[in-house]
């Protein structure tokens, strides 16, 4: 999964606020990415937290992986999608369970699909080629950070108002 965001809020076409995460830690096992509206995120961010907070007082000892986070994400997108109100967000959740690797994507009205290397916006059309060209199973380290450099120096690229911060 790219470790790497934008960290950019804009109001218009500028680029009013630079430091915005657009990545947080869900649970003990995942991570999510965001791209779209920072409000929406907050709301979703909002939802995960109860859904984790609910699953933590069973103190069973289990706890929520990322496919499970994943499964849930695309109900609540494509729920919102079905009352017409939806959250303006693609989002990538990825994450490790008892050595499990997990990498998934959910789009704004809850398409959804698990893959070895997703992305979300223009990185789908500009980056994941890159990707399908390029990656293999037995990808190094160090052959991965090269990699996601290129494909995020391609995106940048692209952009007429990127900054030089990466999350």
């Amino acid at each position: 999964m790219p470790a790497s965001c934008l960290l950019t809020g804009s109001y218009g076409s500028t680029l009013r606020y630079k430091s915005v995460e657009r990545m947080k830690p869900i649970g003990k096992h995942s991570l999510l990415g965001a791209s779209g509206e920072i409000s929406d995120f907050q709301e979703i961010l909002k939802y995960l937290d109860e859904l984790i907070l609910y699953d933590n007082m069973w103190d069973d000892g289990n706890s929520l992986g990322p496919k499970e986070v994943h499964n849930y994400l695309t109900r609540v997108m494509y729920n919102r999608r079905n009352k017409f109100n939806p959250l303006w967000n693609s989002l990538v959740l990825g994450g490790v369970k008892k050595g499990e690797k997990y990498l998934g994507t959910v789009s704004m009205i809850g398409v959804n699909f698990e893959d070895n290397h997703v992305a979300t916006g223009f990185g789908n059309h500009l980056a994941r080629p890159i990707l399908r060209q390029e990656w293999h199973e037995n990808l190094s380290f160090e052959d991965g950070v090269k990699l996601l450099e290129k494909c995020m120096r391609v995106l940048l690229y692209r952009d007429r108002s990127a900054i030089n911060k990466l999350q």
